[in-house]
């Protein structure tokens, strides 16, 4: 049976590690954690469930932080979680079943399922929200994106759906779904101004207009009642906020 490792990077996630772990620690043959600098629980957690537990204070973004800890599995197969995320009982068989199959060019995409300010959202463009996150370590790895990274295969290799949820417990509130968007938003803009792209305030708007009427109508945000609405406008101002951060940024005058 090839073996499969558990990859993580993490700060300051005590509230939510050990609940993700407790869903993987008896089937997995190796849990690797990087942490960039927590100062709560994080690490006595970790170590707790066996964990080999690394830190790298040096943050290059989340492409970079993710490919330095990969360098540290050892297992055949790498399976990527979020502290806040949790491992369903179906997805676990499904896991299982791919990694016996043991297929040198397939790579695994996981339907994610989040809960958010009390509801799980399954609409709004949220669900099935399948995220990349199980692959043979030698195949691939993650790019250098700041953030919103993704992870980098070969052409010739194909991408399979697995079946069972991943759950996501994101967004424990308000203020925090701001702070976590105001990470993000910066880290786009710099992205994208390193990159010479530039916008203007009219794109600003037009495009917060499109994520509401996208989100909410035509994805129908609308079936995931107040929390679908919710979700809607913050996600239209995030995406202002992003646009007019890139907008200051690169403006000439």
């Amino acid at each position: 049976m090839p073996t499969i490792s558990v990859a993580m990077i993490v700060k300051n996630e005590a509230q939510d590690l050990a609940k993700c772990l407790d869903t993987v620690k008896d089937w997995v043959d190796e849990i690797v954690i990087l942490d960039s600098g927590s100062t709560d629980e994080t690490r006595e957690i970790a170590l707790s469930y066996g964990a080999k537990f690394y830190t790298n204070t040096d943050w290059q973004g989340f492409g970079k932080q993710r490919q330095l800890a990969q360098q540290y599995v050892t297992c055949d197969y790498v399976l990527w979680l979020d502290a806040d995320e949790r491992v369903t009982p179906e997805l676990r068989h499904s896991i299982q079943s791919a990694v016996e199959k043991n297929e040198d060019s397939t790579l695994y995409q996981i339907p994610r399922l989040s809960e958010v300010f009390g509801r799980k959202i399954r609409h709004s463009g949220w669900y099935p929200d399948y995220v990349l996150r199980l692959y043979k370590t030698h195949v691939a790895q993650y790019g250098d994106e700041l953030v919103h990274e993704k992870v980098h295969y070969p052409v010739n290799v194909k991408v399979e759906k697995l079946t069972g949820d991943l759950e996501h417990y994101t967004y424990k509130d308000v203020y925090h779904y701001l702070i976590k968007s105001a990470g993000y938003g910066k880290a786009w803009a710099e992205q994208k101004a390193a990159a010479g792209k530039s916008t203007s305030l009219f794109n600003a708007v037009t495009h917060a207009l499109g994520c509401f009427v996208k989100m909410y109508i035509l994805r129908a945000g609308f079936l995931d009642g107040k929390q679908g609405l919710l979700l809607a406008i913050l996600s239209a101002n995030s995406t202002f906020n992003k646009y007019a951060d890139l907008w200051v940024r690169t403006k000439t005058k």
